[in-house]
């Protein structure tokens, strides 16, 4: 099963996704399905689980998916980049609130409270993770993103215009495509048309960015108080 139904499969997954997996990930994932599963299934399944993998693992290395190796190049201005290129997201920051003002948010929403207008109002947590919707309805942006493509390469990128989904109830670990993406003095400049979000989670990763995040912004804060002094 794995010898004839790999290459169909990586070829939806690129015609569809712009995602292309590495041939023993396929090899692994293909080994664990039943012989008789339709392609669609297949499809669908391998789909669920990349998004939900880490795709320095998952997902083929090789040029255009990933980062030219001189990404980082403060000296160029701006360039493009045609790929596609598959990032996960490392971290969400909303620029439009200060550090405090973040700080403030999150202890609201750890007490229960969240805000409706300027009344101060009782918030329930329906379910896990909602804490992160309450926070990423609020958030007005622009919006910068830690994103990481397959070689492990980690570049920053920037709203410089909105881009539907992006935000803080963005899960850490979730996938997007960029495709003829500007990159401007080493940062990736995000905005519709050039992001396609894919979605998906790396639960560990997202479960650690939650509850540390308080703490590391706190730890931003008394960095740039001491480059002051």
């Amino acid at each position: 099963m794995t010898t004839s139904l790999a290459p169909q499969i990586s070829a939806l997954l690129l015609t569809h996704k712009s995602i292309v997996p590495t041939p023993p990930w396929l090899a692994t994932f293909l080994s664990t399905q039943r012989p008789a599963t339709p392609l669609t299934a297949l499809y669908q399944t391998a789909l669920f689980r990349l998004l939900a993998s880490d795709i320095t693992t998952s997902l083929s290395a090789l040029a255009p998916h990933t980062f030219p190796p001189d990404v980082h190049n403060m000296d160029l201005p701006s360039r493009q980049l045609p790929g596609p290129i598959v990032v996960q997201v490392l971290d969400i920051e909303d620029m439009s609130k200060s550090r405090w003002e973040q700080i403030e948010a999150i202890e609201a929403l750890e007490r229960g409270e969240g805000t409706k207008g300027r009344e101060v109002v009782r918030v329930v947590a329906a379910v896990e993770g909602s804490e992160d919707a309450v926070a990423g309805a609020k958030a007005g942006g622009p919006h910068k993103v830690l994103l990481q493509d397959a070689r492990g390469v980690r570049v920053y990128g920037m709203e410089v215009r909105e881009v539907e989904g992006v935000g803080l109830a963005m899960s850490v670990g979730s996938k997007m495509v960029l495709r003829d993406v500007r990159v401007a003095r080493g940062v990736v400049l995000l905005e519709p048309g050039t992001v396609t979000l894919l979605g998906g989670k790396i639960e560990a990763l997202h479960k650690g960015w939650r509850e540390g995040r308080k703490a590391r912004l706190r730890a931003a804060i008394e960095a740039s108080e001491r480059e002051r002094v």
